[in-house]
């Protein structure tokens, strides 16, 4: 019975999948709004607040793409806490320390928490693997972004003009590269308390 029932503003993150611009106008005329003025009146300016819309749109997408999201609170929600997320953390980059900011509590909802934390995790992951990846050699790139389009090994050695074997031991070595990265990273141990 603990099945948590999905709420009706699932049609956002539905719509956003489906790069729907009737969907994406509403989410900017409904709830863009509150995450500008929230960022202004907290040392920021229209263009970071932009900056932190787009980001935290790309995340719920990549996060909706590959994990299946499914919104159990309302939209606006869920939203707004990813945004002052992601604004925190760019006020705490900005100046090397912690931030906090006294405010009233916009939302006690409990899914909408539980849910912003999952997608920052799950932004913050894909962000250590992209930096990771980008330490890797040119070789290693191109194997495992061919990889990443190409689900056939045959197709993929065939594309890069090296043997299946080659190909299939070479990935073998890029990931375990790649996990070493990772694994090594001190943001690593952070994401996964």
């Amino acid at each position: 019975m603990s099945e948590k029932k999905i709420h009706e503003d699932q049609k956002y993150i539905d719509g956003l999948l489906k790069n729907n611009s009737f969907i994406i106008q509403a989410i900017y005329d409904k709830f863009v709004p509150k995450v500008i003025n929230y960022i202004k009146q907290n040392s920021g300016d229209v263009d970071q607040a932009q900056d932190v819309v787009q980001d935290t749109l790309i995340t719920i997408y990549n996060q909706a793409s590959e994990k299946k999201l499914e919104l159990t609170c309302p939209f606006d929600a869920y939203f707004f806490l990813l945004c002052k997320r992601k604004w925190l953390n760019e006020l705490k980059k900005i100046a090397h320390k912690e931030v906090t900011i006294n405010e009233e509590v916009l939302y006690k909802d409990d899914d909408a928490q539980e849910l912003a934390f999952e997608t920052d995790v799950f932004g913050e992951k894909q962000a250590l693997f992209t930096e990771m990846f980008q330490k890797l050699g040119t070789a290693c790139k191109e194997l495992l972004t061919a990889t990443f389009k190409i689900k056939s090994m045959e197709e993929v050695a065939s594309s890069l003009g090296v043997t299946y074997a080659y190909a299939r031991k070479k990935k073998s070595l890029c990931i375990g590269k790649l996990t070493e990265l990772v694994q090594g990273s001190p943001k690593f141990n952070l994401l996964n308390k």
